[in-house]
């Protein structure tokens, strides 16, 4: 091989090798880049210490046996990226989770973890997906809305499932749209930004917050108005009603009439 070609290989080699270097560099820089201004999981190194206590009770409270211990969810239950801390709230304030057995409809329930465990668990799945935060607001708020508006949009948004009178009706399947006469103002406020169980979710762009609490104002209310007709029967409707006068006002006429044709 004569000097030049060997020259001229080597310098070809230099090349590469320079060229595979300053690859590699460029390579190294853009991973020190990335995993400085990269965005990472606040769950997993969060400065917030409820999010590590909420993690801690998300575990040792079984929500991890079936959304996983991520809340990736699974098999047995959906994951939780992205439903927010309301959601938590409703579901654990109700007592609905944890789960204790599988069905057509959870139950609503004495809670098993107090205020402060829910709360800490609500912000352990919040910090893993950006979803609608517990509402923020008092009595004086709902108490002022107008409550014959909040009536006129239950009864258009909400009385086909929950009865006009919030007292709950039967679906299908086994299903059900429960009772709002345990429900907090928190908890009516939630369920209509998180749409839990069949029920669908109400964004501020359909119901804006001010309907929304002209509507738990009309729940409030009718949960406490005195019935000046009588007895309620439930609140259950025309049904109901027609079904108690037949069986009362004619057995009474029934008796009535016994006894009468006895005397004569």
């Amino acid at each position: 091989m004569s000097p030049s070609t060997f020259a001229r290989r080597l310098a070809s080699r230099r090349r590469q090798l320079a060229s595979a270097a300053i690859v590699a560099v460029a390579l190294g820089l853009l991973g020190m880049l990335y995993a400085a201004i990269a965005p990472r999981g606040s769950a997993a190194t969060s400065a917030d210490p409820a999010v590590d206590e909420g993690r801690s009770l998300f575990q040792s409270l079984s929500c991890a046996s079936c959304h996983g211990l991520n809340g990736e969810g699974g098999k047995r239950a959906p994951s939780l990226i992205g439903v927010g801390a309301a959601a938590v709230d409703f579901q654990m304030g109700t007592g609905r989770m944890p789960l204790q057995q599988h069905g057509a409809e959870a139950p609503r329930k004495r809670p098993v973890a107090s205020e402060g465990d829910i709360l800490k668990v609500a912000a352990y799945v919040a910090s893993l997906g950006p979803g609608p935060a517990i509402p923020q607001f008092d009595a004086a708020d709902w108490q002022k809305a107008d409550t014959a508006y909040g009536g006129a949009l239950f009864r258009t948004n909400c009385a086909q499932c929950h009865n006009f009178a919030g007292s709950g009706g039967a679906l299908t399947y086994g299903k059900y749209a429960p009772s709002l006469s345990d429900a907090t103002p928190t908890q009516i406020y939630e369920a209509m930004i998180t749409g839990p169980e069949n029920m669908p979710v109400f964004g501020d762009k359909q119901i804006t917050p001010d309907q929304k609490l002209a509507i738990i104002n009309y729940v409030r209310t009718i949960k406490t108005q005195a019935d000046p007709g009588g007895v309620g029967l439930g609140r259950v409707g025309p049904v109901t009603e027609t079904v108690v006068g037949w069986l009362v006002g004619i057995g009474v006429l029934v008796i009535v009439t016994i006894w009468i044709g006895a005397r004569a």
